[in-house]
């Protein structure tokens, strides 16, 4: 999602072509493997997507439609709550998740005050029932911006939540570094445990009276996007720097939490407005500054499809403002290898991991693409 306050909305920009200065010098070049980007359908301002049951590709679009996506394209809403948001600053139907066995279906969104809230479906057949719905969390949004909103089940059945630190800029109520706060946050919870949620004993706060249970990660800016390696269970974040860098933030899947990525005291390695780095910073597994045309960093998926033999295992990503869809090899926590597709997605808002792993990627001014082999 466009992130910066010197970019108003996320509409009628125009799309840039250039490359983005990548700050990892010490990796080396990944030949790329041979791929178009084939367009599928078309959405109105789709902001983020999910593998649904039978193999299709659920859709949200950001003024509060869900709409699927099957073989014969996509389909009329299936959900519509554009009487319940608004599009202003950066609000809008930012996240959707189905549980691992498909039976209720998660939405992210702000809701007309601006309040981030996740709300419940059951889902039957498929279908979503509209009568079971049940609001999870809510968490008030001082901004119109930076409210993350992405959300996630990892691969230990629990339901993560990305916020952003409230907004404004320069988090002027430090919430990053405030444990005492969701905001600035990936959060772990568990829906199905209690009423409205529960929170998982593992949590790696939960013994700290100074600190909120729920959160699993803290120090984050704006997480607008993040996912699970499907082959490993590893966790990547790509959050969007302020002014100068971006960022994608790893951690093991054997991890137990609790990582401090820094803001805003540090933006990516840097120290921020004279921030002194904390002593438990785990800084990024890559970032790159903005002197070229990248401005806000849009985190994908470690590609796990059958599709493209030569981009297996590799994290696909971009940048809203270039374009240029991009690949990090990462090993043991580091990047091996940098490459880029030779494509370019457009304003590119989120990717999408289908059932199957092949990736899609939504552009802002509609296109629904499927990255296939060349």
């Amino acid at each position: 999602m466009n992130v910066r306050t010197r970019i108003t909305a996320l509409v009628g920009t125009a799309c840039f072509l250039a490359s983005l200065s990548l700050a990892t010098a010490s990796a080396g070049t990944e030949p790329p493997p041979a791929v178009v980007l084939t367009e599928v359908a078309r959405a109105q301002t789709p902001s983020a997507g999910a593998a649904g049951p039978g193999d299709t590709v659920w859709i949200a679009e950001r003024a509060g439609t869900v709409r699927v996506l099957d073989g014969q394209g996509l389909g009329e809403p299936v959900l519509d709550i554009t009487d319940e948001t608004t599009t202003d600053g950066e609000r809008g139907l930012l996240g959707i998740a189905f549980d691992p066995a498909f039976a209720h279906f998660y939405i992210s969104f702000t809701d007309l005050e601006g309040t981030s809230t996740v709300d419940e479906f059951a889902v039957q057949d498929g279908a979503i029932l509209p009568d079971t719905r049940r609001t999870v969390l809510t968490q008030t949004q001082p901004y119109s911006n930076h409210n993350g909103g992405d959300i996630k089940f990892g691969p230990d059945g629990y339901l993560y939540i990305a916020f952003g630190d409230g907004g404004s800029g320069g988090d002027p109520h430090g919430n990053g570094q405030n444990l005492d706060t969701l905001l600035g946050k990936l959060l772990r919870i568990d829906p199905g445990g209690a009423e409205p949620y529960a929170v998982p004993a593992d949590n790696p706060f939960v013994d700290d009276p100074a600190a909120r249970d729920e959160i699993w990660a803290y120090g984050l800016r704006n997480p607008w996007r993040f996912s699970f390696d499907a082959g490993t269970g590893d966790l990547l974040i790509g959050d969007v720097g302020q002014s100068d860098w971006e960022e994608i933030d790893w951690a093991a899947a054997s991890g137990k939490g609790g990582e401090n990525y820094g803001w805003s005291s540090m933006e990516g390695t840097h120290p921020f407005r004279g921030g002194t780095e904390p002593a438990n910073h785990v800084p990024p597994v890559h970032e790159y500054d903005r002197t070229g045309l990248g401005c806000s960093v849009t985190g994908g998926f470690v590609y796990r499809g059958a599709a493209i033999a030569g981009l297996v295992g590799q994290y696909v990503f971009s940048d809203y403002c270039d374009g240029t869809i991009r690949t990090l090899r990462i090993e043991d926590g580091e990047v091996t290898a940098e490459g880029d597709l030779g494509v370019q997605g457009g304003e590119v808002i989120s990717f999408v991991e289908g059932g199957d792993g092949e990736l899609y990627v939504l552009a802002i001014g509609g296109t629904v693409s499927r990255i296939d082999p060349a």
